[in-house]
């Protein structure tokens, strides 16, 4: 009698468990999302003290992490050698730090991945990498799920191509010079939209009524921004591209520019605007609030005698709270 007795709590103890993990948010869900700059390249001199204070101070239920890979020494352009990178190798023990026991890694062809971590089971759908032709990818992305709040979550994440001139051209200053005045690498940031989005959203025939999340530093720039942020660039401007095909394409709501109407909005040390968090229409009514936050920590500070490096990125985070329960 006593086994059994002692069985019947084991598998209750072990369905709270893991009722906890999906079930105890009480329907409210916080998502922090943050292009950390070379694997929190800041982070690694105080061994992340800071970052993990200001993620815990946020309290996110899953993170999105853009980036996610050490490359090189805090205060330096110096490459770490692959053995002493921290991370991704270590995003767990990292995670776990905030309270994320769960960690995906993203597909990704170079060193740029991105990672996801959160309080619940992460399950891959696809890892979106390739070789020319076959996928016009540059850094890589990802397709997981997440199961919270009685809903599952379709995360897509991305890192788009960066440069002026277009991906995939030799070390050859002349073509890519002779590329970038072409806008080489606008079209080509649009290529890698329209593909992540064949292999994603656009495989869902009720894609609107389901629940999608596209996220990621898209190297782009919306024309809802234009006038806001003082672009004031032609309608055809090419800066366009990437993000004309979204809001054509596809049912996503740009949350940030949604939640905040009529004002300047950057994600960037400067004035640009080219990180985004992007919902189908049936997860906006659940959103209560889509900020960037700009503090006294995360605020980007120009790393002196290193080319493009900033304390603690060059990048701002983005949160967003949903709330279930409505």
């Amino acid at each position: 009698m006593r086994k059994i007795y002692a069985f019947a709590l084991f598998v209750a103890m072990t369905f709270l468990s893991v009722s906890c993990d999906t079930c105890c948010n009480n329907g409210k869900v916080r998502l922090l999302y943050w292009n950390f700059q070379n694997g929190m390249w800041s982070g690694q001199a105080d061994n992340y003290d800071a970052f993990v204070k200001f993620v815990n101070e946020q309290n996110p239920d899953i993170c999105v992490w853009c980036e996610a890979q050490s490359i090189f020494k805090t205060g330096t352009a110096e490459k770490c050698d692959t053995a002493d990178r921290y991370l991704v190798a270590n995003m767990d023990k990292l995670a776990a730090r905030y309270g994320h026991k769960y960690v995906y890694i993203g597909g990704h062809r170079d060193n740029y991945p991105q990672a996801i971590t959160a309080r619940y089971p992460i399950e891959n759908v696809e890892r979106i990498v390739g070789a020319m032709p076959d996928s016009v990818v540059s850094h890589g992305a990802g397709w997981a799920k997440i199961k919270v709040a009685g809903r599952t979550l379709n995360f897509v994440t991305a890192h788009t191509w960066p440069q002026r001139y277009t991906f995939g051209l030799p070390k050859d200053d002349a073509a890519r010079a002779a590329s970038a005045a072409e806008n080489g690498g606008d079209h080509y940031r649009r290529l890698e939209i329209e593909y992540i989005t064949k292999h994603t959203i656009a495989t869902d025939p009720n894609a609107a009524e389901n629940d999608w999340i596209f996220l990621g530093d898209l190297n782009s720039r919306t024309i809802v921004d234009n006038e806001l942020n003082g672009h004031n660039w032609p309608a055809d401007d090419t800066r366009w591209l990437a993000q004309n095909y979204i809001l054509e394409n596809t049912p996503y709501v740009d949350i940030v520019r949604e939640k905040h109407p009529g004002v300047p909005l950057s994600t960037t040390y400067g004035a640009s605007r080219i990180d985004y968090v992007y919902l189908t229409p049936a997860l906006v009514p659940f959103v209560k609030r889509a900020d960037i936050i700009k503090d006294e920590y995360t605020t980007p500070v120009k790393a002196e005698g290193v080319s493009n490096f900033y304390y603690p990125s060059d990048h701002l985070p983005i949160v967003v709270d949903f709330d279930f329960n409505k």
